[in-house]
Parts: structure tokens; sequence; C-alpha cells
């Protein structure tokens, strides 16, 4: 939906009012947004039901995937960029800006690595549900009624993915019920089947959302900083912005993450205060009974169970 309103709003800015509209150039940032709805829809399936791959063998697909939706999310995002900045905001009737013109000896290399990715994508889609399909084989219990959510979600999208084929409104319902049903089938997954904690998504969800916000603002800062006011190349910009933003990621995502878990997610954060606390005092214990009885308070303060016991087995000394 982003991509479709940014599309509209590219057209009716760049192409019927060149360029008077304002904020034009977010719509231009916000069109390719369905590139990364489709890596991260690839991920549900990679990573369901227990946010890890199916087995040690997945993980190079994991980090292949990955890998490719974060370096064509980021080229994408640096070409846009730098399009904006140099005033080379041209879109076609689709609102899809004209990232390289047709002369250029580029546009056959950008065509390539399109197909290239698009390709990857897919093998891994298609790779992982199959997966995921042979995993439902062989398991049960509470797993086998999640996985059969995530399969009837799946083919509710994908029957909604091949009626949208038909062009008109007929179409365009069902690419949206697909979307709603698998959504809702993957939901029921969460809440029904205790996929997830919770309020750990929503903690985790803010602390990512503000970071990403903090990061895009500090990535447009310097590139405007370097080529307005310094008047540096603008390739040159663009790579020094993607290295700070790479380099203040981990840090800024800590301390982020931290101060909503200690006003979202009060319990986790203090359960693990607590444990750090308990493991920095246990670097100079040497009394076994006071270890013992503060293990079992850091226990009990921190998890809340209903019951607490600790039991030691101490080796003989010849």
């Amino acid at each position: 939906m982003l991509t479709k309103d940014a599309s509209y709003y590219a057209v009716a800015d760049y192409r019927l009012h060149h360029g008077g509209l304002p904020l034009g150039w977010v719509a231009l940032l916000a069109q390719p947004g369905s590139v990364l709805g489709l890596v991260l829809l690839g991920l549900v399936f990679l990573l369901f039901p227990d946010g890890r791959p199916p087995s040690r063998r997945w993980r190079k697909v994991l980090w292949v995937y990955g890998g490719a939706g974060l370096v064509w999310t980021i080229w994408t995002a640096a070409i846009t960029v730098g399009a904006i900045i140099g005033h080379r905001t041209q879109v076609d009737p689709n609102g899809q800006l004209f990232l390289i013109s047709g002369s250029d000896p580029a546009d056959g290399l950008w065509n390539a690595a399109l197909s290239v990715f698009i390709l990857l994508v897919a093998v891994c889609l298609v790779a992982s549900l199959v997966g995921q399909v042979a995993s439902w084989r062989h398991s049960s219990g509470e797993r086998r009624q999640q996985l059969k959510w995530l399969m009837a979600g799946s083919a509710a999208a994908v029957a909604g993915f091949g009626i949208a084929s038909v062009p008109g409104t007929i179409g365009n319902a069902s690419y949206l019920a697909g979307l709603f049903v698998f959504s809702l089938c993957v939901g029921v997954a969460v809440l029904r089947y205790r996929l997830f904690d919770i309020d750990r998504v929503i903690s985790r969800t803010l602390g990512y959302a503000i970071v990403t916000g903090v990061l895009v603002g500090l990535y447009a800062g310097i590139v405007l900083l370097a080529t307005e006011v310094l008047k540096i190349h603008g390739t040159v910009a663009v790579a020094v912005a993607t290295l700070a933003a790479a380099a203040l990621f981990n840090p800024l995502r800590r301390r982020v993450q931290k101060m909503v878990d200690r006003r979202f997610n009060r319990a986790r954060y203090d359960a693990d205060r607590i444990i750090a606390a308990f493991a920095a005092r246990l670097q100079d214990a040497v009394d076994l009974e006071a270890v013992r009885d503060d293990l079992a308070s850091s226990v009990q303060q921190a998890l809340e169970p209903a019951h607490v016991a600790v039991w030691i087995h101490a080796a003989e000394r010849q």
C-alpha cells in the first residue's frame, strides 16, 4: 500500500506538477518499499515458528537471503538519494524513478542485478516454503498446529495473488484478501500457540523503529552536509554516510533497546539487571553457601517461580 500511494504521489508531483508539491522526495524514497516488504515476508517463512532457521543447514540460506535483501535495499536507497541530491528526479508513468538513464552503460548492470536479486529471492522463498512443508510432515503437537496455520495462510495468499492477475477490482480485492488472510493466520499462530512473547515483540518493534528513524535522519544529514555545505562529491558523501550508519547501528540499538525495555518491557529489563548483578557478584564469591543463597534469591526475583530448589554436587578432594 505504501508503494502504491508513493507511486501515485510521485506521478502527481514530478509528472503533473513538475516538482511543485511538497515532500515529493519522500515518495521517491518510499516507492521501493515493496522490495523490503518482500524480503521481510520471506523471513517469515525462514524463521517460523520459533525465530530460528529449521536447521543448521538453513543458516546459509538465511545469510544469503538477508545479505541480498540488505544490499538491494541500501543500493536502491543510495541511488535514490543521489538522484534527489543531483536533481535527476524523473519518474515514469508508474511512479518509479529513472535511476539510470537508458544511454548509460550501467543500465545493463542494473537490469542484470535486478534479475539476479529477484531470482535469488524467489529461490529462497520456494526453498523455505518446501522446508516448512517437510518440517510439518515430521512435527507434532503445538509446532504442528503453528505450521498448519502458516500453510493455510500461505495457500490463501498464493490463491489471492494468482487471482490478482485479473485486471480490475476483482484482482485488487483478491491481492488484498490474500495478504489479510496470511497475516491473520500468522497472528493466530503467534497469539494462540505462544509463538513469541508479545511484550518482547512490542519492545523490539519500538526499539528498531526508533533506531531506523535516527539512522535515516543521520544518513540524510551527513549527505546534505557533505554535498551542500562541504561541497563533497555525491558518491563519496553517500559512502561516508552509509559507513557511519553501519558503525553506529549496534551501539545505538543497545542503548535505545535498554531505554525502551525500561518503559515498555519492565519485567524483562528488571530480570536482565538482576542477572547482570548476580554475574558481577559471582566473580568475587568464594563461599559456596553464599553463592547458593544468592543464586536462589536472584532466580526468585528475576523469574518469580512458584518454587526454587538448588542442588550442588561437590566433588571430594583427594
